[in-house]
């Protein structure tokens, strides 16, 4: 089957499912279309086994076509991310620095130690065999907040603007801290060489430093660009070619691709917007990245839905997975509350902030990626399994309370 076959089936799914959603279920976008999914993926599952295998082995077939990983790591995701960062205030952005600095390195390690140990332990308990760097890589693929599930729910939830800054920045940078510690564990889980602190010391920076570094320069290029004309379509051409060629050339040469579009996105989202477009082009640039943003996000979530025909589920592994759920959440109200209880003492912040930014800290389609782009075996099955029923935990019940958790709440 071809590329455009596939991506007219997965086009046309994510159509009616967003119908469907819109016309009859009503809930936030996203959510509504992974469930629709999820159910249509189970009902599929459920045909196999009572005799239509074909209808289950045809849907394997072509999702095994869209490579999930490559999809949104090398795809989906440098456009998301540069959405994202286009509408986030870089003053608002500074006010919470220290936050979100903290939890993008801080929280992310320390959650990752967290609940690899615990999951060596938990496993252990229940006579399933993963080896305790695997459980830790796995800390490290499940820490990392998802910017793409954040900002999706962010925009329906009604978080005030210093929260919606607190959670989304954070989850816009924690997930190159979050791959850079994915990489180090692998390397180490895979044998490819010895590692050492300074090789560690030396992927950091070319991954972080050298994606913020990068994606100023690539960033400070198309801003150039964008303020020596004035015409809409070009102007949109040039910021498609940041994001598309800015990311590709990332890969290249080995740096952070995700850090480079957030950086670049921030830089085009608040000086190229105040000093280098007029109002038609801000205009109409806006409304084609919302739409790009929420294209994206519904064929996403419906790829999310339809990953369960192609795993591989035990009794087992789904009990370890409900038992990780409150780890998980535990996990994340140690590392924000850690931070967070610092930082009180020198400025002051709500008694709530630290319940709801453990509550709105959803995992999503990036971990799922990083679960999938593992090595063939037994390691990956349990950490795949494990890993999408917390994500679509994080998802639908999270993702559905946050807005009635947010409501509930008195802010500063």
């Amino acid at each position: 089957m071809s590329l455009l076959n596939i991506a007219a089936i997965l086009i046309t799914l994510t159509a009616l499912f967003s119908y469907i959603n819109f016309r009859f279920i009503k809930l936030p976008s996203t959510i509504g279309i992974m469930l629709i999914s999820l159910c249509v993926s189970i009902i599929i599952v459920g045909l196999g086994k009572i005799g239509f295998a074909n209808i289950a082995q045809h849907s394997r077939d072509l999702l095994d076509k869209v490579d999930f990983n490559t999809t949104l790591m090398q795809g989906m995701l440098s456009f998301l991310l540069f959405a994202g960062a286009l509408h986030i205030n870089l003053n608002d952005l500074a006010k919470q620095k220290w936050v979100i600095g903290g939890l993008a390195t801080f929280g992310v390690i320390l959650s990752t130690f967290i609940i690899g140990s615990t999951t060596w332990y938990l496993l252990r308990l229940l006579n399933v065999e993963l080896s305790f760097i695997y459980c830790l890589i796995f800390g490290a693929l499940i820490s990392p907040t998802d910017p793409i599930a954040v900002l999706g729910i962010l925009k329906t939830a009604g978080a005030p603007k210093s929260l919606e800054t607190k959670i989304a920045g954070e989850s816009l940078f924690n997930d190159g801290i979050g791959v850079v510690v994915f990489i180090v564990l692998l390397e180490i889980a895979t044998g490819g060489h010895e590692i050492q602190a300074g090789h560690i010391i030396i992927l950091f920076l070319e991954e972080a430093v050298g994606g913020i570094i990068y994606g100023l320069i690539i960033g400070a290029i198309a801003y150039w660009m964008l303020k020596s004309v004035d015409n809409y379509q070009v102007e949109i051409l040039v910021t498609l070619a940041l994001v598309m060629g800015g990311y590709a050339l990332a890969n290249v040469i080995h740096t952070s691709g995700p850090i480079a579009v957030v950086v670049a996105g921030l830089l085009i989202g608040n000086h190229g917007r105040l000093l280098a477009m007029s109002d038609k082009t801000r205009e109409h640039l806006d409304t084609f990245w919302e739409l790009v943003d929420e294209i994206l996000n519904a064929v996403l979530f419906v790829l999310i839905g339809l990953e369960v025909l192609v795993l591989t589920f035990s009794s087992d592994y789904l009990l370890a997975a409900i038992l990780l759920i409150p780890v998980v959440l535990i996990a994340r109200f140690i590392c924000v509350g850690v931070p967070v209880s610092l930082l009180k003492l020198r400025r002051e912040f709500s008694p709530n902030a630290i319940k709801v930014m453990t509550w709105g800290g959803l995992r999503g389609g990036i971990s799922v990626a990083l679960a999938l782009s593992l090595p063939p075996g037994t390691q990956r099955d349990i950490i795949l399994a494990i890993t999408y029923v917390i994500v679509i935990f994080s998802i639908s019940v999270q993702g559905l309370t946050i807005g009635k958790l947010i409501q509930k709440q008195n802010f500063d």
